[in-house]
């Protein structure tokens, strides 16, 4: 029974306090929206009195406030980092594409500087795919039957000889490295002037092979090609004299064998034979019948 009266009590007097709170809120909203020298006095007053004592309840909203405007901060910076990356992604792949083209045309412009014989003319060539593998070093071009490419011809980069082409499509050519086993080439050995044949064993750096005296030969020395046989033109930089592992004479390369992107073929014309003598050289005259000379 007690509990039932408590219950009934709790019920108005609810209802009481709720409408006294309203009336209140609705007083101070009244009195602080009247417009009157009295109540602004006494809004005045009041403010003074009380809400200095306050300041202990309005540091919760204070923080309150410091935390939002933070978290909007944070927001925004977020949202700043996230599109300074996607722009840092773009500017890394232009800079790739920069940098490559950089290259390419450092490349173009290193064979342009190449000095070769007035009479030779090229044709460049981007290379395809290197086609090397352990028993065989080759590479392909975008040039072939086409352009005028004939199977026979020097390869260069932009620093020295390359290869020759060995085989012929109707657009595309293969170029047989230096390095490769197959490689057979007539070289010079400066300044001594010593002939020899560069041989590929399919390393870095090709064996001297056949070198008329060794004893005036020393690593640093320059290597040409000779132009005997008539398969490379002469005068061709292939690299520098070298001594290996195996103490012998090899040579290292001045092309850049791994990054070649851009080779130029040599269209070298063979040299034209001779077939009839001279008039300073007579003909054998045939010895007589019977043996004289008469």
């Amino acid at each position: 029974m007690a509990r039932e009266r408590d219950e009934d009590y709790a019920g108005p007097l609810r209802r009481i306090a709720i409408a006294i709170l309203a009336l209140a809120l609705a007083a101070t909203f009244l009195v602080w929206r009247i417009d009157s020298p009295r109540v602004e006095r006494f809004r005045s007053a009041f403010i003074d009195r009380f809400v200095p004592t306050f300041d202990w309840a309005m540091v919760p909203v204070a923080k309150v406030l410091g935390m939002a405007e933070n978290f909007q901060s944070y927001a925004r910076i977020y949202e700043q980092n996230q599109e300074l990356r996607r722009e840092l992604q773009q500017m890394r792949a232009w800079k790739e594409a920069a940098v490559q083209l950089e290259q390419q045309n450092a490349k173009l412009l290193a064979q342009n500087q190449v000095r070769l014989d007035p009479k030779l003319t090229s044709v460049s060539g981007v290379v395809l795919a290197d086609s090397g593998s352990p028993f065989r070093q080759s590479v392909l071009l975008n040039v072939g039957a086409r352009d005028g490419i004939v199977d026979g011809w020097a390869t260069m980069d932009g620093l020295g000889l390359v290869g020759r082409i060995s085989g012929v499509g109707n657009s595309t050519s293969r170029v047989v490295l230096l390095t490769d086993t197959s490689s057979r080439m007539p070289v010079t050995i400066q300044p001594s002037g010593q002939k020899a044949i560069l041989t590929g064993d399919n390393s870095p750096f090709p064996v001297i092979d056949f070198l008329e005296n060794a004893d005036q030969v020393r690593p640093g020395d320059r290597v040409i090609s000779s132009g005997d046989g008539g398969v490379f033109p002469a005068d061709l930089l292939v690299g520098q004299v070298m001594q290996g592992q195996d103490r012998r004479l090899r040579v290292r390369l001045a092309a850049d064998y791994g990054r070649l992107d851009f080779l130029r073929v040599l269209r070298s014309h063979p040299a034209e034979q001779l077939h009839d003598a001279g008039p300073l050289i007579p003909p054998p005259t045939p010895p007589l019948p019977g043996g004289g000379n008469g």
